[in-house]
């Protein structure tokens, strides 16, 4: 009874909690999406290429984003005959794309720091500033959406770590076009753009490694495989564990399967397993398939 009321309890906060992401992206999208067309509008009255050229680049922000909030609610569906675990791995999928996506932008940021150093070029320091000022607002908007749930789900971070990577680079924008009004010096616009690249690459990184790390069925971050081992063993009239495998079903939830060696099989269905899968409850792992042995293997691959 406890164990089904607590079951049901978990998918309704799930539930909340999507249903509380899924209008942070609609917010989230409208913004950029607003913020984009005003952008190119003014960009074609100014005859501004740059202008222009920065408000398709906030529309791959409202992809991101689009791409995230499908994800989550894909992840919602029900499993059928040919996608058994229904389609919660989307979710890994997407944080992976934002994490090539930022790198993809750091890459292009750092070519055209650069090509100014080379060929520096007159910058109107006043559009500069009120242009990317409207961005910081927008982006840290945005960003600001998704920091309640930034660290329980990768692939809000991925959201998160866009907006915020942009709202960055709108800060040193900002920041190069005062320099250059006050000073002139346009070399303050590509050193801004440096600096920004860094900024991304070192909070970007984790990202990158985590989505990678999921998407080939390596164990969550959030896991330590060995304490999971010993927990198993703790557990009375278990023996042993070994064929242990752990993987991410989608950025929030994780499974396991098991080998578990006990002395009477008829008390393993009716104790033994079920005591397990508390302990794992408790550590993260809400699906968990345990089948029970009765002898030691020494030739199996036993977790240390």
């Amino acid at each position: 009874m406890n164990m089904s009321h607590s079951h049901e309890h978990g998918h309704g906060y799930a539930h909340r909690v999507h249903g509380k992401l899924n209008r942070a992206f609609a917010v989230g999208i409208a913004l950029n999406v607003t913020y984009a067309a005003a952008e190119l509008a003014a960009g074609i009255w100014y005859d501004s290429m740059g202008l222009v050229s920065d408000a398709g680049h906030n529309l791959s922000d409202v992809l991101s984003l689009v791409l995230a909030m499908t994800a989550l609610m894909l992840s919602d569906r029900r499993a059928t005959v040919r996608y058994t675990y229904g389609y919660r791995k989307s979710t890994i999928l997407v944080s992976l794309f934002n994490a090539v996506v930022l790198f993809a932008a750091v890459g292009v940021i750092v070519a055209e720091s650069v090509r100014k150093f080379v060929s520096p070029t007159p910058v109107d320091g006043g559009a500069i500033i009120w242009t990317a000022g409207i961005g910081v607002v927008v982006n840290f908007v945005t960003a600001w959406l998704f920091i309640g749930e930034k660290n329980r789900d990768l692939n809000v971070k991925g959201a998160y770590l866009h907006m915020m990577a942009d709202a960055l680079v709108s800060v040193g924008v900002v920041v190069s076009g005062i320099v250059i009004s006050l000073t002139g010096w346009t070399f303050a616009d590509p050193l801004a753009g440096l600096v920004v690249a860094a900024v991304i690459v070192m909070s970007t990184w984790r990202l990158l490694v985590d989505s990678l790390r999921l998407s080939l069925d390596g164990v969550p971050s959030s896991v330590d495989a060995d304490e999971v081992c010993r927990a198993i063993r703790r557990v009375d009239r278990v023996e042993d564990v070994h064929h242990l495998h752990i993987w991410a079903l989608s950025t929030t939830e994780s499974a396991l399967t098991a080998h578990v060696v006990v002395e009477n099989p008829e008390e393993a269905v009716s104790q033994v397993v079920p005591a397990i899968k508390r302990s794992l409850r408790s550590m993260g792992i809400a699906h968990a398939t345990i089948e029970v042995e009765t002898c030691r293997r020494p030739e199996c691959d036993c977790c240390r």
